[in-house]
């Protein structure tokens, strides 16, 4: 860790205390809601409130280093190994705690047992994981998928089989557009049915597992879309709303054609021909509602959410990140599955795009129709995909005047991200989030594009070098300035 990184400020994964505290307890939860989440330091000498660099006296480094490891072995379950060292800063040393992310999730303090003992980090807090969330982390630590685990209370006869093969490929042939394509799509076995694990078999007999009551929408796992159009950037006001349930293609289909109903279409032209144009790309919308419920948490009893506002969409899918996903890394390509045999299912029925291809299609899509880049938000608890309208950016006011200014950053911001073919994929996308908050900070650029604080650390002034970027100011109060 840089000193740049330990002065940065806290964030879900960094910590501060002046000195340790006289109750372990109080450290004791953010070391393991680092260990359930995605890992994080503790540095002891730095208060939290000022950055103020205080340091560890000499006399007592060493104990005191001792004592926390001692702390986080015997207070922790399972057993805590955290990497401690000392750093100078300003000429004082500090204690830092490094813990990486756990691979016998859920972890917790003994003494409080796991149900109140367990805790997460969401938004730089650590809080209490709830009953979901306990559940979702035993799922991490046993390598298992929700999906693939008998649906309890289920039932199923051949023909309920035979049935739900036709019906897939159906979909399948309905997704396809190609005349050929569409003669070779394969029935549906029952043996496919159990390689992808919808369902299993057990003494001759075949049983339903959760994928196959999401994929026919049978009660037992609740999988429901929420669809709504709200005036103004807030839910205060509705102006309508939908619910659906039932089958999970289905449900991808009924709230994609709300979306469409409640967005702008224009017009463009090409030749004599008039062509009508969405103002949002349909095929960003398709692919994150696919996403939301391939991808979502189904142990927690939450809704997938749509909401229309004024100035963007914003789709919301209960659960945190699955397994080691990063924002990055879905903005690369990079694919953690949540459910497999869901996705199995879906890619089957041409649903989903080429596994980890569809998140860098749609960037690349909303960015070409000069919309401002997608903001992934949370990732902790649930996940929040927000798209920003035709002349709206996420850091602008809603003026007229600043949605007219906005448009125009917008469109630059695009053009950089499509015609600067010397730059990598994270310079773009730096270059965008700049474009459209210049005073954006460092966090911030982590935050919206999920690249790491040190790449981006290496990549500004990499920007600088070529040309590209300018800083205007001081370090702490300057803006970036992009330059063409």
């Amino acid at each position: 860790m840089t000193i740049e990184e330990i002065l940065g400020g806290e964030s879900k994964n960094l910590e501060y205390k002046g000195e340790r505290p006289a109750k372990s307890k109080s450290y004791m939860k953010s070391v393991v809601a680092f260990s359930n989440g995605v890992g994080g330091k503790i540095v002891f000498g730095i208060e939290d409130k000022t950055l103020k660099v205080l340091g560890v006296p000499d006399n007592i480094l060493f104990s005191e280093m001792d004592a926390i490891a001692n702390i986080i072995s015997d207070q922790c379950e399972p057993m805590i190994v955290p990497d401690i060292y000392m750093q100078t800063i300003e000429d004082k040393t500090v204690i830092v705690v490094d813990i990486v992310e756990g691979a016998q999730k859920p972890y917790y303090i003994k003494s409080e047992g796991i149900d109140a003992g367990t805790y997460i980090r969401v938004a730089g807090t650590t809080r209490p994981a709830d009953e979901y969330m306990i559940q979702e982390l035993r799922l991490e630590g046993s390598r298992r998928s929700y999906d693939e685990m008998p649906c309890i209370g289920l039932e199923i006869t051949e023909d309920d089989i035979a049935d739900l093969c036709k019906r897939m490929k159906e979909e399948a042939v309905y997704n396809t557009l190609n005349e050929e394509e569409k003669k070779a799509i394969r029935d549906v076995t029952v043996e496919q049915l159990l390689s992808w694990r919808v369902i299993g078999e057990r003494n001759g007999k075949y049983y339903p597992n959760n994928a196959y009551a999401i994929l026919t929408g049978d009660y037992r796992v609740p999988n429901t879309i929420q669809c709504g159009v709200f005036k103004g950037s807030t839910k205060a006001i509705f102006v309508d709303r939908k619910e659906y349930t039932g089958p999970a293609w289905e449900l991808v289909e009924e709230a994609f054609q709300y979306v469409l109903r409640n967005i702008r279409m224009g017009a463009t032209f090409k030749g004599v021909y008039r062509q009508d144009v969405y103002e949002i790309p349909p095929f960003a919308i398709r692919e994150l509602i696919v996403n939301a419920v391939v991808h979502r948490s189904y142990v927690d009893r939450g809704n997938i959410q749509i909401a229309v506002y004024d100035d963007r969409l914003e789709i919301l899918s209960p659960g945190k990140l699955p397994k080691t996903q990063t924002f990055a890394g879905m903005q690369k390509g990079r694919s953690k599955i949540r459910n497999e045999a869901l996705a199995k299912a879906f890619s089957y029925m041409k649903l989903m795009e080429k596994w980890g291809s569809g998140i860098p299609r749609v960037v690349r899509e909303v960015c070409d129709e000069g919309l401002a880049v997608p903001v992934f938000e949370g990732g902790e608890v649930d996940l929040v995909v927000n798209i920003y309208r035709k002349g709206i950016g996420p850091s602008e006011d809603r003026t007229t005047t600043d949605a007219t200014n906005s448009a125009t950053n917008a469109t630059d911001a695009t053009e950089i991200a499509t015609n600067a073919t010397e730059l990598t994929e994270d310079e773009k996308l730096i270059i965008v989030a700049v474009k459209q908050n210049p005073s954006i900070t460092q966090q911030a650029l982590h935050n919206q594009t999920g690249i790491t604080i040190g790449t981006i650390k290496r990549i500004l002034p990499r920007l600088q070098e070529k040309g590209v970027l300018i800083r205007e100011g001081n370090r702490r109060s300057g803006n970036w300035k992009v330059i063409k």
